[in-house]
Order: structure tokens, then C-alpha cells, then sequence
């Protein structure tokens, strides 16, 4: 409470610099009006972006998150319905491959392309290699590789990317059966672009109003199947009008027939 009554400009000064000096915090800072601004206002004292292989390492994980559960859930009834295909944008190194394997039976003949920036690959192709991972799992760092694969599964990462649903599909000459979105950064009510402190460094950030992101899908050839919010994992946009408001959702849209 008595933190509230000073000045607000001191309190903003002073979250600038924890956010600046953030290790291990989820922050964000500020609202601008484009993706591209929202870089361009970043600190510089840290790199911008994830492409650092040492820390991919280090954020390596086979953990299952209370808020991975949807998205294992649709990953394993794609399977179940005959899909055997899944391209997981913005996988970092294979986490969510090596985490779901822990509780799914992988098929007979999947294929698990992930695709991240350049440096997190180089870490996720030498953790298979250690692993004695086969070619079920495979590395890019071109989304548009995702043509023809049958589930395209976006978990944490569309809200770092410039292009929106649209774009990324629009680039995909066989679009995937299925699209898994799972712990997407959203708002109800308008979409908010800010900058996130990853630590080691910074990145633009979308948070899309929601109903604006579940009409890209529709107007994109989808049918919704499923949709979910990721209670109790939290975000806080501060000193931004409704920055508190945003929110994680997923859902599971299928390909309209014809």
C-alpha cells in the first residue's frame, strides 16, 4: 500500500531498472503501437531475441507445466485421429517433444520438426545427438518448412513473432489438418504491443486481442474444435491501461473441409 502513494514517475523509474537488471523474472515494460516499435524501444544492454545457444542449454527442460496439459491433450488425440506429423514453432530445442514423450506413445513413423531461431537449433540438434535421438526429431529455422506437416503446434511463441496467424499460413503451400495453439499471450479487449525482459536479453511482444486472434484462424479456412485459457500462469503489463487484463489461451482448430 505504501508503495502505491509515491509518485508514479518514481515507481516507473524504478521498475525500469529492475526490469533492465531482471535475471529470472517474468517483466514486461511499456505499450507501443507496432511490433517494430516495440523493438526499436528496447534497452540495449542486453542482446535482443533468444538466439544464444548457451542459454538454450541452460533453459533445457523435459518438464511437463501445469499449463503444457491442453496442448498434450489435442497432441495426443491428433495422433489418435491418424496424425502423424507435427511442427512445433518456436520449440525452443525439442522441449516439448522430449516432455510429452514421458507420458505419450509416440506412433510408428511420427515426425517432429521444430523450428526456432538459430542458435537455440544448433543447442536442440546437439542435446539429440547426445540423446541418441533418431530422425523422429528434426531442426529448422524456417517456418515455412511446416507445409504439408499435419499439426502445426505453437506453445509460447506466437506473441514473439512479428507475423500473425495469417501471414504464417499464408506462406504455407499445404496448410496442416491442424493448428495447436497453447499458452498464447491474449487480451480481451485490444492488442497490446510491449517489450519482455528474457534475462539474457529482450524481445518485442504481442499480446493480441483474443477475438481478434480466433477470427484469423476462422477467416484463414479453420474450424474451432477447442479453446481453453491457461489459468494460474500470469502476466502483468504495469503501468499500462489494462495491462493487468491480459491473459494465456490455446485452442485446437481443424482445416475446413474443401
Amino acid at each position: 500500500m505504501a508503495q502505491n502513494l509515491l509518485p508514479r514517475a518514481f515507481r516507473e523509474a524504478a521498475y525500469r531498472r529492475k526490469f533492465i537488471d531482471n535475471v529470472d523474472e517474468h517483466l514486461f515494460m511499456g505499450s507501443y503501437e507496432s511490433f517494430e516499435a516495440a523493438a526499436a524501444a528496447a534497452p540495449t544492454s542486453k542482446p535482443m531475441g533468444f538466439d544464444n545457444a548457451a542459454e538454450a542449454r541452460r533453459l533445457f527442460s523435459q518438464k511437463i507445466f501445469f499449463y503444457d496439459y491442453p496442448g498434450l491433450f489435442w497432441i495426443a488425440r491428433s495422433f489418435e485421429d491418424g496424425l502423424r506429423s507435427v511442427f512445433d514453432l518456436g520449440g525452443h530445442a525439442g522441449i516439448k517433444y522430449y516432455a510429452f514423450r514421458r507420458v505419450l506413445n509416440y506412433p510408428s513413423g511420427m515426425r517432429w520438426r521444430t523450428c526456432d531461431v538459430a542458435g537455440v537449433i544448433q543447442a536442440g540438434r546437439e542435446i539429440a545427438a547426445e540423446r541418441g535421438i533418431g530422425e523422429e526429431l528434426s531442426f529448422t529455422s524456417d517456418y515455412k518448412e511446416a507445409s504439408g506437416f499435419d499439426v502445426l503446434f505453437i506453445s509460447g511463441c506466437l506473441q514473439f513473432l512479428p507475423e500473425r496467424m495469417p501471414q504464417i499460413l499464408a506462406a504455407l503451400p499445404v496448410k496442416p489438418k491442424r493448428i495447436i495453439l497453447n499458452t498464447t499471450t491474449v487480451h480481451p479487449e485490444r492488442t497490446i504491443f510491449t517489450v519482455h525482459s528474457l534475462g539474457f536479453g529482450f524481445c518485442p511482444y504481442r499480446i493480441q486481442k483474443y477475438d481478434e486472434l480466433m477470427a484469423d484462424l476462422v477467416e484463414a479456412g479453420y474450424v474451432r474444435r477447442d479453446a481453453w485459457r491457461n489459468e494460474g500462469k500470469l502476466i502483468e503489463v504495469p503501468f499500462v491501461e489494462g495491462g493487468d487484463a491480459a491473459y494465456y489461451a490455446g485452442c485446437c482448430f481443424d482445416l475446413r473441409p474443401g
